[in-house]
């Protein structure tokens, strides 16, 4: 376990790669490679065996390198994966100039934010406040604050909502990214799972103790995916900002 001042110097060097500040390190031989091609090494790597199995070692191999020769550009793996997950945030498209309303500019911004969890889903393992924030987040958060200002709202509620909105998508996309990987892991999706163990379910539960589940048998038995989950959820997140945003106004 890092001690806290061991944590903050991880933070203070992330920041100063992710804002262009950082002096790289004029130890191990010179090499024509640069931070943009790191992370996006690392990132590919990441998408394609997840981030349990990255390493510094194995980016350098991606890359035709030695590991030592990384660490004269980002001093250590938490480095990369803070530079990794600002890198992916560029991806998100504006939302703010849209001619949309508040209610359909942060139902774009949940939905770019699920997508983006789905196209990276080591973002879910690697996410955390504590994460030092680059430019790409800024630009993001940014544009986030831009489709709730002017609608009645403190600057408080606004941060609130969107503390709201992203606490809802990141728990969905975490739900979501784990039945993906559990159905890699095994090979089977969630319904060949649930008709292989459903018979000793049915043998072991007694439903009379249970009328209430029992009485929404069919329903859970034709239960939508996790998007469809997404989506009603989401929905109802936005109705219940709408009501505060009405009593504002």
């Amino acid at each position: 376990m890092k001690s806290d001042e061991s944590h903050k110097a991880t933070s203070v060097r992330t920041l100063e790669l992710l804002w262009g500040v950082h002096e790289r390190s004029s130890r191990g031989p010179k090499q024509g490679l640069t931070i943009e091609a790191i992370v996006r090494a690392a990132i590919e790597l990441a998408d394609a065996e997840g981030l349990s199995a990255l390493s510094m070692r194995k980016v350098a191999e991606r890359l035709g390198v030695g590991a030592m020769t990384l660490y004269t550009y980002v001093p250590g793996k938490d480095e990369l994966i803070g530079l990794m997950i600002d890198a992916v945030q560029a991806e998100r498209p504006a939302r703010r100039d849209s001619a949309e309303g508040w209610r359909e500019k942060l139902e774009q911004v949940a939905r770019d934010n699920w997508d983006l969890c789905h196209r990276h889903m080591w973002l879910v393992q690697a996410g955390s406040e504590r994460n030092p924030v680059g430019p790409h987040s800024m630009d993001v958060y940014e544009d986030e604050l831009a489709c709730v200002s002017g609608i009645g709202l403190t600057p408080g509620e606004m941060v609130q909502v969107l503390s709201l909105m992203s606490g809802y998508v990141d728990g969905a996309a975490r739900a979501a990214v784990q039945v993906i990987q559990e159905e890699r892991r095994t090979g089977l999706t969630r319904e060949q799972w649930w008709e292989q163990i459903s018979p000793a379910f049915d043998k072991f539960i007694d439903y009379e103790r249970y009328p209430t589940v029992l009485s929404t048998g069919d329903a859970e038995s034709h239960a939508h995916g996790p998007r469809e989950n997404f989506e009603f959820g989401l929905a109802r997140v936005l109705d219940g900002i709408e009501v505060l945003i009405k009593a504002r106004t």
